[in-house]
């Protein structure tokens, strides 16, 4: 015989499985975590839980061999290998693997950012953003160039970097075949054939393909000369103006380059 929520009316089998059921609606949390103190409702909750203390990882992909702690977690990473992805976004119809990758997606067509920056306040959409974001306070660079030992603070930096000891270029121009190491070098690239010049002067309103060359014509108008000579003392706008300058006085030899680098 069932035996009927008193809330919403749901028969459940036995009166163990009711008193589970009814703790949805008590918020009750009878089982909780001796190491972190975390509450659950359920001791089969619990149990699966305890292996992020322990490292126990039973469950292992009979495809890759990676282990996890919790079966869901497992079901979740076979996806991966299946191309299964069940959940779809109802605004643009892109499917995810799993729930909360749909549900932070969904924060591009709201505009929600729930994540907020403890120090600066800055908002975002994902809690990844956000991790790396606080590793601009804290200087953490976890990524290391395993050939220069150069480190990063994200994922991707390095990952480009490493194409300057590969020599790999995956970027390639549709219009003229030129090849980039950087996707961002690329769409610069592109506006040699566009015609795009999306950085605006404020004061002359003249206009430029590349910010860096917005940055330099800005100097015109501040009166910023951060190049001086060595010799003569004179400055320039314009590190290569410095250079065409120091041959009326080298004739031949070398000389430092002195910037005030004055920013």
């Amino acid at each position: 015989m069932g035996h009927d929520c008193p809330v919403c009316g749901k028969k459940n089998e036995s009166a163990s499985n009711q008193v589970v059921h009814l703790r949805t609606h008590t918020g009750e949390k009878p089982f909780e975590c001796t190491v972190c103190n975390k509450k659950f409702s359920q001791r089969s909750q619990l149990k699966p839980h305890l292996r992020i203390h322990t490292g126990e990882k039973l469950f292992e992909c009979m495809v890759c061999s990676k282990r996890f702690s919790e079966g869901g977690d497992l079901r979740k990473h076979l996806r991966t290998h299946l191309g299964d992805k069940p959940f779809q976004c109802t605004i643009c119809n892109k499917k995810f693997i799993q729930g909360g990758h749909l549900r932070a997606h969904l924060r591009t067509h709201t505009g929600d950012k729930p994540l907020e920056c403890a120090v600066c306040n800055k908002k975002f959409i994902q809690s990844g953003d956000l991790r790396k974001h606080l590793r601009t306070h804290t200087g953490d660079k976890p990524f290391e160039c395993t050939v220069c030992n150069k480190k990063f603070s994200q994922g991707g930096s390095l990952r480009t970097h490493l194409r300057t000891h590969t020599g790999d270029k995956p970027f390639e121009c549709t219009v003229c075949n030129k090849k980039f190491s950087q996707g961002g070098s690329l769409r610069t690239h592109l506006r040699t054939h566009t015609g795009d010049k999306p950085f605006e002067c404020t004061v002359c309103i003249k206009k430029f393909t590349r910010s860096d060359s917005l940055r330099v014509h800005l100097r015109i108008h501040t009166g910023d000369k951060r190049f001086e000579c060595a010799v003569c003392s004179k400055r320039f706008r314009q590190n290569s103006h410095l250079k065409k300058h120091l041959r009326t006085h080298t004739q031949g030899h070398d000389l430092n380059i002195q910037s005030a680098n004055r920013r």
